[in-house]
């Protein structure tokens, strides 16, 4: 297990400990929150801390284990920063705008992505005879479900765990891993529900900092995250004793079959 080593100073220089103002809060997310500055939530960093940690360990084990992840952040401030992230862990990721099914129906889903496909050849074809018009209409309808869908296009079956900031603005996200019991990590902000989320990191949603500080370290966990292998000699031993014991057999039948 290879996980970085978070501390108070990092948090706070990232801004991780600013909430929203007090009057748009979440009144389940009072155990998470320190003090109230100038009508603003103070996070509890200590908590943070801990509960970060405890995030980074399931994304490690997760991926040890050959597991996929899903990066959900539509939000402008954090749609690059999730996308670098996946591309750069071999991860998958929703950066634009999450569409309803996009796990729980994954069969129309999985259309979309071959129609894009199919539209990325098409328009990319030199012999094709389409008007430069058709074409346009074309390299439109693609860059539409690019936007949606490129980050998932190598996904053939559901995530095995889902990292989501924001998970307010990204309820449907929530909604849709809670319905397939996948499991959840997310960034909840004052104004968030913590019980909607499996692994709950209280933060800043909406600083770049912060997003940047929390995309670091996740792929510093990642890219240092070591497989684990099994090795087929584990279970030799026994395999050794059941053909001695099986010769031992075959052995000691000759035998009676040469007296008879």
């Amino acid at each position: 297990m290879s996980i970085p080593n978070l501390n108070l100073k990092d948090l706070v220089n990232a801004g991780v400990h600013f909430g929203h103002k007090s009057q748009r809060w979440n009144p389940k997310m009072s155990k998470y929150i320190h003090s109230t500055r100038e009508n603003v939530h103070i996070i509890n960093l200590n908590m943070t801390l801990q509960l970060f940690q405890e995030a980074l360990k399931v994304i490690d084990e997760t991926v040890s284990k050959g597991g996929k992840i899903l990066f959900v952040a539509t939000k402008k401030q954090a749609s690059k920063k999730v996308a670098d992230l996946a591309d750069e862990t071999g991860q998958y990721y929703v950066n634009h705008r999450w569409l309803g099914g996009m796990l729980t129906n994954w069969s129309t889903i999985a259309k979309s992505i071959k129609k894009m496909k199919e539209l990325e050849v098409l328009k990319s074809n030199p012999k094709n005879e389409f008007t430069k018009k058709e074409i346009l209409k074309l390299s439109n309808k693609h860059e539409k479900l690019l936007k949606s869908l490129n980050g998932i296009s190598d996904m053939k079956k559901s995530p095995d765990l889902i990292f989501i900031i924001d998970t307010k603005l990204e309820h449907i996200a929530v909604a849709e891993a809670k319905h397939l019991k996948i499991p959840t990590i997310g960034i909840v902000d004052t104004n968030c529900d913590p019980d909607l989320i499996d692994f709950p990191i209280p933060g800043n949603d909406d600083s770049r900092r912060s997003i940047e500080y929390y995309c670091n370290a996740i792929k510093e966990t990642i890219n240092s995250s070591e497989p684990i292998i099994f090795h087929e000699n584990m279970s030799q031993p026994n395999g050794k004793s059941e053909s001695k014991e099986s010769s031992t057999e075959d052995t000691s039948q000759n035998t009676v079959t040469e007296a008879k």
